[in-house]
């Protein structure tokens, strides 16, 4: 299929099922909403926006466990609807609540397939980012990580900026070399989640057979990814107005937290 028919048949399966695909995105979507709101309220009770040097690091884990658990759905929701699409195709029953409970026998193999794909993927330009963060911290006077809102009221070790500097100039081609890898190695690898679910196989038979499958089509699929990307902004941007002009208004200065709700909501229904 060349890419137009591929975006006429997605639509077409989409508009046929619409309930059907709109139901399984609900359930994982709203899940994510209720996390996101579980950690606003969290913000609430570590004393945001007045956060204490004690609870910048309480901010900081409850950011990393929402993130944990959103990608952890969202993962689990892109395997349901891989469910959903192989019944529709093979003229087999399909509903909201089987796709749902198609997850959980083999979640921990779906699961194990997506870290795996992530490390191989993009494990270098974390790697890239670790050190450019370690190095930016290193520069910082001592302190900094205790009260990181103070502002430094000496100068800075000039040697320690030199060495920032240069640190930075080398680190910037890798880290676009690694982003340009990362790329190529998913898109080779973005078919291991429908392999893994319609034919049943394991992590690394999946890995195996996305890179057969992908072969002369990894093109398509990075236009279909920028595609669905260009539109996730776009309804993003559409949803988050309010919020993005907020911000502007106030730059500088903490959002309110009911602002960060409807912000919240916006971006569940632009999930769908």
């Amino acid at each position: 299929m060349n890419l137009g028919e591929i975006l006429d048949g997605t639509a077409a399966l989409y508009r046929t099922h619409f309930l059907l695909f709109t139901g399984i995105s609900s359930i994982f979507a709203g899940a994510m909403l209720a996390i996101n709101l579980l950690y606003l309220r969290s913000l609430v009770l570590l004393g945001y926006p007045n956060f204490t040097a004690h609870w910048q690091w309480g901010n900081a884990a409850a950011a990393v466990v929402e993130a944990l658990a959103v990608l952890l759905l969202a993962g689990l929701s892109i395997v349901a609807i891989n469910r959903a699409v192989a019944w529709v195709y093979l003229d087999q029953p399909a509903t909201i609540r089987a796709a749902a409970q198609s997850v959980l026998p083999k979640a921990r193999r779906y699961l194990w397939l997506m870290t795996v794909v992530a490390f191989r993927a993009w494990a270098p330009l974390a790697a890239l980012y670790v050190a450019f963060f370690a190095i930016f911290l290193s520069s910082m006077p001592h302190g900094f990580l205790a009260n990181p809102g103070a502002v430094p009221q000496a100068p800075q070790n000039p040697a320690a900026l030199a060495v920032a500097a240069v640190s930075v100039l080398v680190l910037a081609p890798l880290m676009l070399l690694a982003t340009v890898y990362g790329t190529w190695m998913s898109l080779r690898y973005s078919l291991a989640v429908p392999s893994c679910v319609v034919e049943d196989l394991t992590a690394k038979q999946s890995i195996q057979r996305s890179v057969h499958l992908s072969e002369g089509s990894r093109g398509r699929i990075f236009v279909l990814g920028l595609l669905v990307y260009a539109v996730r902004l776009m309804l993003g941007l559409l949803f988050g107005f309010p919020i993005i002009v907020l911000t502007v208004k106030h730059l500088g200065h903490p959002l309110p937290i009911g602002w960060m709700v409807f912000q919240q909501l916006g971006w569940f229904l632009a999930m769908h």
